[in-house]
């Protein structure tokens, strides 16, 4: 499970969420682990069955003016109560009045007290995109990744087998390289899976016999992406000659990343094969049944269709 500390987001994000700390003797290490922000809710009025944990707590006005109506003896209990939980940090948003019951129970739990001066909706606005990309389920694939017609092709196989090569000739002919040898690949929501390279890479990439190149500084800024949605993968392998390949499309086959299965087509290289050529169709290919064309199947009906007279008049044939 992927986690940051309190002290990670307001290094990061302390004046886009204009937030200032209140307790400076707290634990910023404490580590959030929810890319979800939660206000307590019921958890002041004493349900504590569900308190999701690892999520930051937002204490908004209405959280605020509801403490405000219990008497001094009641209110400390409650948020004792409630601190005691343990959570990353709580955030009063709005620039709100801290209740003196709260800093005393922050202080005393060590719970990183936080205030912002932006709304509650503005501040979830704000927070959650961040929260979302960086607790996000990630893996590193080895791999290049390309745009090509705006379609995410994942290429991978065997090391040396020219994966590199290829996007390299793709490149040439106007498509784009997002991350050649390690892809980084991070889930988004429960089906879209984003691929980018390592920051220090910085669209470099390894060709044997020639070595480092700089793809940006060779064929310009056209020629990149910072990161790309991975739609289809492309399984380079070596031509076998007893081996089966897919030669009509009406079979399927995935792969899961990340709990997301993903089309995968497995291309086989051979002397004089246009490798180029085939990943530009697979591409588009893709983009069709995407809109609801699947040319296989409309194939594989139109013969069934031309069939059907001839099924009929030998299932007559008594001879």
């Amino acid at each position: 499970m992927r986690s940051i500390t309190v002290d990670d987001l307001l290094r990061a994000r302390r004046e886009s969420l204009e937030l200032e700390i209140l307790n400076e003797s707290a634990e910023l290490e404490r580590s959030i682990t929810s890319p979800t922000v939660s206000s307590p809710g019921l958890i002041l009025a004493g349900y504590h069955e569900r308190f999701p944990r690892g999520r930051i707590q937002v204490l908004g006005e209405t959280e605020i003016r509801w403490l405000g109506t219990l008497d001094a003896a009641r209110q400390h209990s409650t948020i004792d109560s409630f601190l005691a939980l343990g959570m990353p940090a709580v955030v009063v948003t709005k620039g709100l009045t801290v209740p003196g019951a709260l800093a005393h129970g922050a202080a005393r739990f060590r719970v990183p007290l936080l205030r912002s001066r932006l709304k509650t909706g503005d501040f979830y606005r704000r927070l959650q995109p961040y929260l979302e990309e960086c607790l996000a389920p990630m893996t590193t694939v080895h791999g290049s990744l390309a745009d090509v017609y705006g379609v995410g092709l994942l290429f991978v196989g065997r090391s040396g087998i020219g994966k590199s090569e290829c996007v390299l000739d793709l490149i040439e002919r106007g498509h784009r390289l997002v991350a050649d040898d390690a892809v980084i690949i991070t889930r988004r929501g429960t089906e879209i899976l984003l691929g980018r390279g390592h920051e220090l890479q910085r669209h470099h990439m390894e060709i044997r016999g020639i070595g480092i190149i700089d793809v940006t500084a060779l064929f310009g800024i056209r020629a990149i992406r910072q990161q790309k949605r991975v739609e289809v993968i492309v399984n380079l392998v070596e031509w076998q000659k007893d081996a089966a390949y897919d030669r009509t499309g009406l079979e399927t086959d995935s792969v899961d990343i990340l709990g997301v299965a993903l089309p995968r087509v497995t291309v086989p290289l051979n002397a004089g094969k246009n490798i180029t050529v085939i990943c530009e169709v697979v591409a588009m290919n893709h983009l069709l049944k995407y809109s609801g064309v699947h040319s296989a199947r409309l194939f594989n009906d139109r013969l069934k269709d031309a069939m059907r007279g001839v099924r009929e008049y030998l299932q007559e044939d008594y001879e």
